[in-house]
């Protein structure tokens, strides 16, 4: 394993929007992303979680998730990360919820300070693909490397190993 890789992801499972259906997932779509670079990279995991859970209802998650966009409200996370300073590349992934990161990424963001450190950022995503999360990161983490993010659709996260892997590969 190389302890100087983290992979940080926030998911959300239960009714997720799939290839223009509400699916229920057992496993959310950014998890298993974050699980298959775990397995090329090596590194350790970290999960956002967030306090206050999101409602499993997928109409209910999408409102809760805008309001908390448009009022710029940073959501409680749980657990933390003791010693960032000991990771050189933080892989951050998430769904694109309203073109950008779901807001408890910002939370977890602007706890730490990423300075001089690569950030490899990916989303699942239906058809929005990376949205504007890429900006946000670099003014959240303005004194990181911030590289070139993969979007992902979520409906093909079991069948994109090979652009994940040409994605991952492409920089080390």
């Amino acid at each position: 394993m190389n302890n100087k890789i983290l992979i940080v992801y926030f998911s959300h499972k239960g009714e997720n929007y799939v290839n223009g259906k509400i699916k229920n997932l057992t496993v959310g779509n950014t998890e298993i992303v974050d699980k298959k670079i775990q397995s090329i990279v090596g590194g350790d995991l970290f999960e956002i979680v967030c306090e206050k859970p999101y409602p499993q209802n997928y109409k209910e998650c999408t409102e809760q998730a805008q309001n908390e966009l448009r009022q710029n409200i940073r959501p409680k996370i749980v657990g933390n990360i003791l010693d960032i300073s000991k990771y050189e590349v933080v892989y951050i992934g998430y769904p694109n919820w309203w073109s950008t990161m779901p807001m408890p990424v910002f939370t977890f963001l602007e706890s730490y300070d990423f300075s001089n450190k690569i950030i490899r950022p990916f989303c699942t995503h239906e058809g929005s693909k990376m949205g504007k999360s890429e900006s946000d990161i670099k003014v959240l983490c303005p004194d990181s490397i911030v590289f070139k993010g993969l979007p992902i659709w979520g409906s093909k996260v079991s069948q994109d190993d090979k652009e994940l892997y040409e994605w991952i590969t492409s920089s080390i």
